[in-house]
Parts: C-alpha cells; sequence; structure tokens
C-alpha cells in the first residue's frame, strides 16, 4: 500500500512539473511582448531567477528604446549573480553600467561588478587572479562614488584581499626556501615587501631574506661564495637598521659572523696567492 502511494505521489509531481513546463514554454512562445515582460518581473520578485533570466533574453531586444529597459537589464544582471554565475554577473553589471551610465541604477551595478569577482575570489592557495580583478573594481567604485555609503565595505574588502594575496605570496617564499631554491625565495619575499609595505610580518620576512641569503652563499659553487657572502652582509644590514631589537638578533648575529669570517677566508687565499705570484 505505502509502495503504491508513493508511486502515485511521484507521478502526480511528475506531471504537476509537466503541466508546469508545457506553461512555461507556452508563455514564452507567444511572443507577447507585453505579456512576457510582465511574467518575467513576476518570476523575478519571487525568485525564480532562472526563469526571469530566460524570458528577460527573450524579451529585451524588442524593449529597445523604451524606458522598462533599463530595469529589465538591471535585473537581468541580477538573475546571473543570485544563480551564482559570478562570471556572467561581472559582464553583465558593467554592461549596464556603459550601457546606462546616467542610471541611479549604476551606483550598484558597479559596486556588483567588483562584488562578483570578489565572490569568485579563491583561497589564497590559488590563483589570486578574481581577486586582483576585484580589488582593481573596488578602487574604480570609491574612486568613482567617493561619497557613497559602500565605500567603507570597499575598503574592507580590498583589505581582505590583500591580505589573502600577501599570504600567498609568504607561502610561496616559504616554499621556495624549504625546496632550497633559495635564490627565489629572496626574490618572493623582497617582491612581498615592496608590494605589501604594511605586513605585520616584515620583521620575519626581513630575516627570513638574510636566512635564505646565508643558505644561498653557503651552498654556492666556491668561485661564487664570495660575492654571495657580501651579500649576507648587506641583507644583515638592511635587518638591522630597521629591527635593532629584533627576537631573532641572535640568530642574525650568528650569521654575520660566519659570513665575515669566510669573507676573511677568502681574503686571505687571495692575499697568499698574490704573494706566491710575487
Amino acid at each position: 500500500m505505502m509502495k503504491n502511494f508513493v508511486t502515485l505521489l511521484l507521478f502526480s509531481l511528475l506531471l504537476a512539473s509537466t503541466a508546469c513546463k508545457n506553461e512555461f514554454d507556452k508563455l514564452r512562445a507567444t511572443g507577447d511582448v507585453k505579456l512576457l515582460t510582465k511574467k518575467s518581473l513576476e518570476y523575478y520578485e519571487k525568485g525564480d531567477y532562472s526563469k526571469a533570466q530566460s524570458l528577460f533574453e527573450l524579451i529585451m531586444p524588442s524593449l529597445k528604446g523604451q524606458n522598462i529597459l533599463e530595469e529589465i537589464s538591471y535585473k537581468y544582471a541580477y538573475t546571473h549573480f543570485f544563480q551564482k554565475n559570478y562570471g556572467s554577473a561581472n559582464f553583465y553589471f558593467k554592461n549596464f553600467a556603459t550601457t546606462f551610465a546616467n542610471s541611479p541604477l549604476r551606483e550598484d551595478a558597479e559596486f556588483q561588478a567588483a562584488y562578483s569577482d570578489y565572490k569568485q575570489s579563491p583561497t589564497f592557495r590559488l590563483d589570486q587572479d578574481n581577486s586582483m580583478k576585484a580589488i582593481e573594481g573596488f578602487q574604480y567604485f570609491t574612486n568613482n562614488f567617493p561619497e557613497s555609503k559602500r565605500v567603507k565595505e570597499c575598503n574592507k574588502l580590498i583589505d581582505e584581499m590583500r591580505h589573502k594575496m600577501e599570504q600567498k605570496a609568504y607561502d610561496e617564499g616559504t616554499l621556495y626556501y624549504n625546496l632550497s631554491n633559495y635564490q627565489a625565495s629572496i626574490q618572493v619575499f623582497e617582491n612581498l615587501l615592496k608590494d605589501f609595505p604594511e605586513t605585520s610580518n616584515a620583521e620575519d620576512i626581513r630575516f627570513l631574506i638574510l636566512k635564505a641569503q646565508y643558505e644561498f652563499a653557503k651552498n654556492s659553487i666556491y668561485e661564487k661564495q664570495l660575492d654571495r657572502f657580501k651579500l649576507v652582509l648587506e641583507k644583515y644590514k638592511d635587518f638591522k637598521d630597521k629591527y635593532p631589537s629584533s627576537r631573532h638578533q641572535k640568530d642574525a648575529e650568528n650569521y654575520l659572523k660566519i659570513a665575515n669570517n669566510k669573507i676573511k677566508e677568502f681574503n686571505n687565499v687571495r692575499h697568499q696567492n698574490q704573494s706566491s705570484r710575487s
């Protein structure tokens, strides 16, 4: 009995779904722009964004030159956003802002274009291209709408994504160090300091640059060690000047001591060779 009831229920739901589908298909086939416009807005207000989007696409070409096209185009962009098609949403919000440059809805569209990129911003371990695009979008928004109530939110989201990009760079530099690719590690860390001068990790990063330079010099072929140990002295000076009371000071001074001793050894060998030739 229960099995028959479930079967009957599923069959009824299927019939209802088919009937609704047929009704929607019939609506699409009417070609009645006025009716389709009315129904598309009804679907939108009910949150049925898939059907609203389908009808919007049918009627927009016929609404050119009409005032209602502005509202339809704006809501059409939102149907993509609400269905989490953020790449398309970004495109259509930008398109709206360009097409309806004098619209009071433009401010929201510009924000939503950047926010759509923000929604595509992945974890810091992955490529941050969308984060960069979102930052550019939010900066564009704040420049064009400096009095907007959303400027504060834009700045907060920019800080969030910059922190994510900073974390990615820090992990990348650490990974290169752990893989003994010290030269790449130094480059990544130095770029990090240029791109994020306000980073709270600056002290640790400068120490890691010094440490990586020391390891790079120590593991270099003999002919290149002298010049690279001299660079250890430069990295130490940069570190010491900025953090004279660092918690890393003891280790930093140890690298300095070793580097100085190595340089003295090279100079002694060079002096002996010169004396021998004389």
